[in-house]
C-alpha cells in the first residue's frame, strides 16, 4: 500500500497539479481535502490542458476514483463546469467522482460579504481571490454553513437559507447593496445540485476499504503551506488548513497511513496578491522569471510576484509538514540566468548580524527584515529535454544539491516543463 500526500511547500502555484497527475497513473484514488475553487491546478496530459479548481487531477486515469472530501468547500457552478470540460475531452467522471455530502457550499452571498470586508479595509485589504472563501469558512465554524446534504431536502434548505439571508441582506442594505432574493437563490442552487446529486456520496468507507486492502492513494493538497490560516503569513493567507495535518479532518485518513509527504516547490519563489515576500525581485530578473515561467494565476489571472528560492521558508514548511521529499519544479525557467541566488535567512533591514528565521516573527516582523543570500553559477543552457539527473548541466545539479542541503530534505522529482513527461525521477 502507498498513501502519498502532495503539499505545496511555498505560497501555492508550485505545479502540484502536474505532480499529482504524474503520480495518479498508479493510484486507485486521488482526493482533495482542503480549500475550494480558489485553488487552481493546471494539468497538461495526452487529453489536453485542464485548469481545475475543485476536481482532483487524477481524473485522466480511468482506474482512478476521484474524491472531494468534507474539508473542501464546493462552488457548484465551478464543479459542474469542470465535469463538463472533462466530459468534452472524452472522459466521463460520473461513476468515478465522489463528493462528500458534508462539504459546505459556497453561496452567492459569500463573495459579496468578502468584497465588503475588502472594501472596508481599504489600503489594508488582504487581496483575496474574490471567491468567498473567508466567509464560507467563517459560516462553517460559526454554525451558519449550508452543506450539500442540506440541499437534499428542499424545506430544510429553504429554512437555513432564509435565516442566512436575513443576516446577510441586512449587511448588504447597510452598505447600500441590493439584497438577495430567497426564491431566486433557492431555485438556482437546487438546479445546480440536480446536476451533481448522483455524485454526492460519502467517501469515508471507500477510503477505509482502500487503506485496508493496500490500495494506492494520492492526496492532493490545495494552496501552499505559507498560506495556511495558522502558520502562514496571516492575514495574507487562505481560510483553510493547507498543511499535511489537515487530511484527517478534511478526508478522514489517520496520520499513521501516510507513507510519503511530497512537498512541491518551484526552483524560485512566487506569490499572488499582497503580503510579505522577502526574496521578491522588482527588476529585470523578476520580469524574466515571470515571463519564462508564465507566472499568471490560474484562478485570478493576476501576475505572480517572482523572486529567488527562499530556502529558509521551505526548510520551515519541510519540518511543519514532515516532508519525506521535495518535487522541485520549473528548473528550466532558470536556464537563461548567469547567476542565481538562494535566500538562507533574514536580518533586520540594513543591519547585518545573526540570521533569523521565518517562524520567529509575524507578518509585520517579516516585512521589517531582508534576506541574506548565497550566490551560485547559472548553467546557461536548456534543460527542457533532459530526463536523467546526471545529464543536467553540472551547475544545475549543484543547485539542486545545495537546495537539498539547505532544506535538509532530498529532491526526488525535478520538473523541467509543464508536460507530464518533462520530469526527472531520482
Amino acid at each position: 500500500m502507498s498513501v502519498i500526500m502532495v503539499i505545496g511547500a511555498q505560497w501555492g502555484d508550485e505545479a502540484k497539479g502536474k505532480i499529482v497527475d504524474l503520480l495518479s497513473q498508479d493510484a486507485r484514488l486521488t482526493a482533495r481535502f482542503n480549500g475550494g475553487d480558489n485553488a487552481g491546478h493546471t494539468v497538461i496530459n495526452p487529453h489536453g490542458t485542464f485548469k481545475l479548481r475543485l476536481t482532483p487531477t487524477g481524473f485522466s486515469n480511468p482506474e482512478t476514483i476521484c474524491a472531494i472530501g468534507p474539508g473542501v468547500v464546493v462552488n457548484l457552478a465551478t464543479l459542474i463546469s469542470e465535469i463538463q470540460m472533462i466530459r468534452d475531452a472524452g472522459i466521463d467522471l460520473r461513476e468515478r467522482l465522489w463528493v462528500s455530502p458534508r462539504c459546505h457550499v459556497v453561496m452567492p452571498y459569500h463573495p459579496i460579504v468578502e468584497g465588503i470586508y475588502e472594501l472596508a479595509k481599504g489600503d489594508a485589504s488582504t487581496g483575496t481571490t474574490k471567491r468567498g472563501m473567508g466567509p464560507v469558512y467563517a459560516d462553517k465554524v460559526s454554525y451558519n454553513g449550508i452543506r450539500l446534504v442540506d440541499l437534499q431536502d428542499k424545506e430544510v434548505f429553504r429554512e437555513k437559507l432564509q435565516i442566512q439571508l436575513q443576516v446577510k441582506n441586512a449587511l448588504f442594505r447597510a452598505f447600500k447593496l441590493e439584497p438577495l432574493d430567497l426564491q431566486t437563490v433557492l431555485e438556482e442552487k437546487l438546479e445546480q445540485y440536480a446536476h451533481v446529486h448522483s455524485m454526492v456520496r460519502e467517501s469515508f468507507g471507500l477510503v477505509q476499504n482502500l487503506l485496508s486492502n493496500d490500495g494506492n492513494i494520492v492526496l492532493e493538497g490545495a494552496q501552499g503551506s505559507l498560506l495556511d490560516n495558522t502558520w502562514g503569513t496571516y492575514p495574507f493567507c487562505t481560510a483553510s488548513t493547507t498543511i499535511s495535518g489537515g487530511v484527517t479532518a478534511g478526508l478522514g485518513i489517520a496520520p499513521k497511513w501516510i507513507k510519503r509527504v511530497i512537498g512541491v516547490a518551484k526552483a524560485y519563489t512566487t506569490r499572488v496578491g499582497r503580503g510579505p515576500m522577502p526574496t521578491e525581485l522588482n527588476d529585470e530578473i523578476g520580469q524574466t522569471l515571470q515571463r519564462e515561467g508564465q507566472e499568471f494565476g490560474t484562478v485570478t489571472g493576476r501576475p505572480r510576484r517572482c523572486g529567488w528560492f527562499d530556502a529558509d521558508l521551505v526548510a520551515f514548511t519541510a519540518r511543519l509538514n514532515g516532508l519525506s521529499e521535495i518535487a522541485l519544479t520549473k528548473l528550466d525557467v532558470l536556464d537563461t540566468l548567469p547567476k542565481i541566488k538562494i535566500g538562507v535567512g533574514y536580518h533586520p533591514l540594513s543591519q547585518m548580524g545573526e540570521l533569523t528565521h521565518y517562524w520567529e516573527g509575524d507578518t509585520r516582523w517579516l516585512e521589517s527584515h531582508e534576506p541574506e543570500y548565497i550566490d551560485m553559477d547559472g548553467w546557461l543552457e536548456s534543460t527542457k529535454d533532459i530526463r536523467q539527473f546526471e545529464k543536467l548541466p553540472l551547475q544545475a545539479q549543484a543547485y539542486v544539491h545545495r537546495i537539498e542541503e539547505l532544506v535538509k530534505t532530498p529532491v526526488s522529482i525535478v520538473s523541467v516543463g509543464p508536460e507530464r513527461n518533462a520530469t526527472i525521477m531520482r
